[in-house]
């Protein structure tokens, strides 16, 4: 009956965690870069790109960046999670919950997560490839996640959502569409980068299948970087903190088997940098973002998918942040922090945190 038990609460999530892991070194050993087998933000910062929204690394001569590409895993992600959500008659279009307020504190996020190069689910897998300076990331992520946990005692909120129409909820999946049609044809308007990390990239389709399958896991397990974490200081639950482990354990072993290698160091790890104060900072503005957004970007796409236009709203709001951190130079690369005025950023990002936090308690409403 205990392994019973146990398997009914925890068996899902670390079978998902599995999976999500075992997708990641898949996706790295067939092109994508070296510990980004899935990276919400650096996709999302991609597809900014081969729209044309930012030219980092421009090269006038080839008509190309290097960050451009329209990222097929965050278009399976979503349809992945679509299809679920229509099976399992999940698919609710909602939205109306300070739509604005989560666009300003999505730009925030993102930035944040461009400083310490990555997403939660990047930092994971970081980790799982032996990338110290992620485990420092993840410090501030915990960091970031309990300053805002402090405000949801108080009881922040940015209130109910409401009942959409299909045509609204049906939007976001569909502009996923668009893109995948787009990434097909391959339009002179549209930039593909051919070098940088742009230019790394697993076959279209193997890409899509994957991120598919990790999206219908990511709706049925409920999967979310954040949640796990403010979850067991909350509740004491810790069903997705084992997916966490899951991924970490099962990149760890994937890359030893594929022969990706597993180096534990905070020096010469793929696509990162050293710095430690901002891989902490950065990290720190996006799990408080993301504790006051109600899910990590992982979870805003899946959300999305689902008919939830907030969720739409912020994901579009992690594109425009993609756009700015790296027109402004907020964005880090693998020499160290950006030339812009990234202290600004992210402590402006902090002032902006903590006003939105304060305006939205319950006592200060009352």
């Amino acid at each position: 009956m205990e392994k019973e038990s146990f398997f009914k609460r925890y068996g899902l999530l670390i079978i998902t965690g599995v999976v999500v892991g075992a997708a990641a070194v898949l996706l790295t050993k067939f092109g994508n870069p070296a510990n980004m087998g899935f990276c919400i933000a650096c996709f999302l910062r991609d597809i900014a790109g081969a729209l044309n929204f930012q030219r980092a690394g421009f090269d006038a001569e080839v008509g190309t960046g290097i960050v451009q590409y329209i990222r097929p895993e965050i278009i399976g992600l979503v349809l992945g999670a679509t299809l679920l959500a229509v099976i399992r008659k999940e698919f609710r279009p909602k939205g109306g919950s300070s739509p604005m307020v989560r666009f300003i504190i999505a730009v925030f996020v993102m930035i944040g997560a461009l400083v310490f190069l990555g997403c939660p689910l990047r930092m994971v897998i970081r980790i799982g490839g032996g990338d110290l300076n992620a485990v420092v990331g993840l410090v501030g992520f915990v960091i970031g996640i309990l300053i805002g946990i402090v405000f949801l005692k108080r009881g922040f909120s940015l209130r109910r959502a409401y009942h959409q129409s299909m045509a609204e909820g049906l939007a976001f999946p569909v502009l996923m569409v668009a893109l995948l049609v787009l990434a097909i044809v391959g339009p002179s308007f549209i930039i593909s980068s051919v070098s940088g990390p742009g230019s790394q990239h697993a076959p279209l389709l193997l890409a899509l299948i994957v991120a598919a399958v990790v999206g219908v896991l990511a709706q049925r397990s409920r999967l979310c970087m954040v949640g796990g974490i403010r979850d067991a200081v909350l509740f004491k639950d810790f069903r997705l903190i084992s997916a966490f482990i899951a991924i970490i354990v099962t990149v760890m072993v994937g890359n030893l088997l594929v022969g990706n290698g597993l180096s534990f160091s905070f020096v010469d790890q793929p696509i990162a940098h050293n710095e430690a104060l901002w891989n902490l900072l950065g990290m720190v503005l996006v799990g408080w973002g993301s504790v006051l957004l109600g899910g990590c970007p992982l979870r805003q796409l899946i959300l999305a998918g689902e008919g939830n236009t907030d969720s739409a709203v912020t994901v579009t709001g992690f594109v425009v942040g993609a756009a700015v951190a790296h027109n402004f130079g907020l964005a880090s690369s693998a020499t160290g922090i950006g030339t812009g005025p990234v202290a600004l950023a992210v402590i402006g990002g902090f002032v902006v945190l903590a006003v939105i936090s304060v305006a939205n308690m319950a006592k200060m409403e009352g």
